[in-house]
């Protein structure tokens, strides 16, 4: 840790936590850790896949982008980014943003067996750099018509990568989870614990 008053002091200053996404879901997955930040400050980063780069390189180069780009805007600070992919095989799915690529990503998954990869970075005062990726397994259900235009109808798809939220209706969709809940909806919590206590954040 670093301020004004000597290491190992009872009142030295907690330096501050500014978290690099503007994402309601990863506020809230927080709040279950019992950490909230001191600042929100998006990356807006250029959010592409390179060519022929895999989903899991994917995932974790976007969150180390994003955790270095708001370190520069915050020294002195803790910086903590994640980044979401949802992937068929090689094959990285987009964030929905209209009803048509929100259909394809579901009519892609259901009834089938995809991967999310959760990068997540955290940049300490110090400049120091770590992150971990996360893999949850996910099965749908095979959707009927009606039920994907029940779905599509419903908005919740919107801004989601791969289409959909397990945080809403769609977990009704889940046949089967093989990994972290928290990492598909946004945030794998328990990883992300692990880095803000190894590098002396004070999570509970």
């Amino acid at each position: 840790m670093t301020g004004d008053a000597p290491p190992g002091a009872p009142d030295a200053p907690r330096p501050p936590l500014v978290l690099a996404s503007a994402s309601p879901r990863r506020l809230d997955l927080l709040a279950r850790l019992g950490v909230t930040p001191d600042r929100v400050d998006p990356a807006d980063l250029d959010e592409s896949p390179l060519p022929r780069e895999l989903p899991r390189d994917h995932a974790r180069r976007l969150a180390r982008d994003k955790a270095r780009a708001v370190a520069a805007r915050h020294p002195g600070s803790f910086v903590l980014a994640a980044d979401t992919v949802v992937a068929r095989g090689r094959r990285i799915l987009p964030k929905a943003e209209d009803a048509a690529t929100a259909r394809r990503c579901l009519s892609l998954l259901a009834g089938e067996s995809h991967r999310v990869w959760g990068g997540v970075a955290l940049v300490a005062p110090d400049g120091d750099l770590s992150e971990r990726v996360v893999e949850t397994r996910v099965v749908l259900k095979r959707l009927d018509a009606g039920e994907l235009a029940a779905y599509l109808d419903s908005g919740e798809w919107h801004g989601k990568a791969g289409g959909y939220a397990i945080q809403g209706r769609a977990e009704a969709f889940v046949r089967q989870l093989v990994g972290s809940h928290s990492n598909v909806i946004g945030l794998p919590l328990y990883e992300t614990r692990a880095l803000l206590r190894g590098r002396g954040y004070p999570a509970p």
